[in-house]
């Protein structure tokens, strides 16, 4: 029902410009709608349903504005499920509107999980040298104390071994009939189970159970520990907001992008204040499309008020670019291994991709779909037994990306504890810096590699973290060379680290071209990557360099080479982590 409120309590950013136009791939029922600052609709709620009946009128459709999202965008409703031209005829509308600054359908997100049927001991990932993430040695530093982690799911279903650390959340389910609980928004984020019929979320969807699943991502990152029982969270210490987005069929963009705002210390209109904002936030949900500014406004807020987002890359074996919110700026996003050092079979990838950590993985890619192997090496955390409603507190072994993510929000709390004057920028870069190269392979790309929970946490401690980076595009001459734009240090005492990180990302028709040698500030060099018959596609990786003969201050630059011709590319950016 359209209302007509006269303003927004809360001060109007200017949204930032599309950088693509998405497009109605499915039926929908909203659209979010931002208006350039300049504009009456940006502030005025009846202004902005007088333009969107309007607007709705000249594409022959009932359109009417629902409510004002924390972005300050509106939410324009479109009478109902509406098919996928009909919603791109009220788009048109808006987009020819010079007042507005961007339209998008209001699309809806899924759990990332790939559920599996089947206690400290279990839990691999937290320690096996292999491809554990070496949570252990952090927790004689910190253990997450003074931290709240948000977890943007499904909500949370009572269970003892996570009791203790939950603190008061929200359900963000606008819609009663997703959210099953006989109403909207409230202060109760209980998860009433996220079960479906067949054919209940569109044609040809299949009978689901319900899934518990931010219960499990709870547990991964703040399972009470040292209690006798159950699992071991990464950041015992910290506290969790269970944020309810997720219900039946998914979770609607607009609520999505609430949550995030609310959940960081936003204001979103109708919603009481957040008592205890989120310095982190885990987002292990998403779904297909790259990101849209709906996403990246409430997200670039978040970062801005100090919150740390992490996201799952998502399930699809695909490049996690055409993915959202996954695809985001300013998110950690987080692409999954399994027990042997791999890339998850189903795990997306690709430049996006900033970190990695411990998915799980049951069954081998080749197996045949379904296939249960071997469930000890998923992700072992809390669950509930009820196959709709909640039943008794059970653990269970759970993969995918949406486990993979838990793990950098639980290591985020655990440096934002140690450290509480980082931004969620040093503790991107630190996270990264500190990686180590995955045991196995990633094809595709799993940015800086495997978190090290412990190696990062001292990072934190032993000094600032600090990253100097450069991301001044320079173009690399077919067959000949180049010099990046310089990165400039100063104020460091001494010579550079003995293990030294350079980040570099280099967009490349043909990476097997390239020679690629560090330059220091005394002029000596590095090689950093010789050429090779390696016939795929860009550099994206963490070099690290034995740099301690080297003074710390001065101009440090990167010198690449293409030594064969009909192949081109770029620097796209670098860093130095000390």
């Amino acid at each position: 029902m359209a209302t007509s409120a006269a303003a927004v309590v809360q001060p109007v950013v200017e949204p930032a410009p599309a950088a693509n136009v998405q497009q109605p791939a499915a039926p929908v029922q909203n659209l979010i709608v931002g208006y350039k600052a300049s504009a009456s609709e940006a502030t005025s709620n009846s202004a902005a349903a007088t333009d969107a009946q309007a607007k709705g009128k000249k594409a022959g459709k009932g359109v009417s504005f629902e409510r004002r999202l924390g972005t300050g965008a509106a939410l324009v409703g479109l009478g109902g499920t509406t098919a996928p031209a009909d919603a791109a005829k009220v788009m048109a509308q808006f987009k020819a509107d010079p007042d507005v600054a961007y339209v998008e359908p209001d699309t809806r997100a899924y759990a990332m999980a790939t559920p599996n049927d089947t206690e400290y001991a279990k839990q691999w990932d937290l320690f096996e040298a292999t491809a554990g993430m070496n949570v252990p040695a952090a927790w004689d530093t910190t253990t997450g104390n003074g931290v709240t982690v948000a977890v943007i799911d499904t909500g949370y279903v009572a269970h003892s071994d996570l009791a203790a650390n939950i603190v008061p959340g929200y359900d963000f389910i606008s819609d009663s009939t997703y959210a099953r609980d006989g109403n909207g928004r409230d202060n109760n984020p209980a998860d009433q189970g996220d079960w479906s019929a067949a054919g209940e979320c569109g044609v040809g969807s299949k009978a689901s159970d319900s899934s518990w699943h931010g219960t499990h991502v709870a547990g991964t990152i703040a399972a009470a520990t040292n209690n006798g029982k159950g699992v071991a969270g990464i950041a015992y210490g910290a506290k969790i907001q269970p944020v309810r987005v997720l219900g039946k069929c998914g979770g609607s963009t607009s609520d999505i992008v609430d949550a995030i705002t609310w959940a960081s210390g936003g204001s979103v209109a109708g919603i009481p204040a957040n008592p205890t904002p989120a310095k982190v936030i885990n987002m292990s949900l998403g779904g297909s499309g790259t990101c849209g500014t709906s996403y990246q406004n409430a997200i670039n807020a978040a970062v801005s008020r100090g919150t740390t987002v992490v996201v799952a890359a998502g399930n699809s074996n695909a490049d996690a670019a055409n993915f959202s919110p996954a695809s985001c700026n300013n998110v950690i996003t987080v692409a999954a291994t399994n027990r042997t050092g791999d890339r998850s079979y189903y795990s997306n990838y690709g430049a996006t991709v900033d970190i990695a950590a411990p998915g799980g993985e049951t069954r081998r890619a080749t197996d045949t779909p379904g296939t249960v192997t071997t469930p000890e090496n998923a992700i072992l955390s809390t669950l509930n037994t009820g196959t709709t409603t909640p039943g008794s507190e059970t653990y269970k072994p759970y993969q995918g990306t949406s486990m993979a993510a838990p793990h950098i929000a639980g290591l985020a709390a655990l440096l934002k504890s140690a450290n509480s004057s980082l931004t969620p920028a040093q503790i991107e870069s630190a996270i990264k810096t500190n990686a180590r190269p995955l045991a196995g392979t990633c094809t595709g790309g799993c940015g800086a590699g495997l978190a090290d929970a412990a190696k990062t946490v001292a990072a934190v401690v032993s000094g600032p973290v600090t990253a100097y980076e450069n991301t001044n595009d320079v173009a690399i001459p077919d067959n000949g060379g180049a010099v990046s734009s310089s990165i400039i240090v100063s104020g460091r005492t001494g010579n550079a680290p003995a293990a030294l990180k350079v980040n570099v990302d280099i967009k490349h028709s043909y990476r097997g071209d390239l020679v690629i040698d560090l330059v220091g500030p005394n002029g000596a060099t590095k090689r950093l990557l010789n050429s090779s018959s390696d016939s795929a596609d860009n550099v994206i990786t963490t070099f690290t360099v034995d740099a301690s003969a080297w003074p710390a201050n001065g101009t440090w630059q990167l010198r690449v080479q293409d030594t064969a011709a009909a192949d081109t590319g770029y620097i796209d950016s670098w860093s130095l982590g000390f």
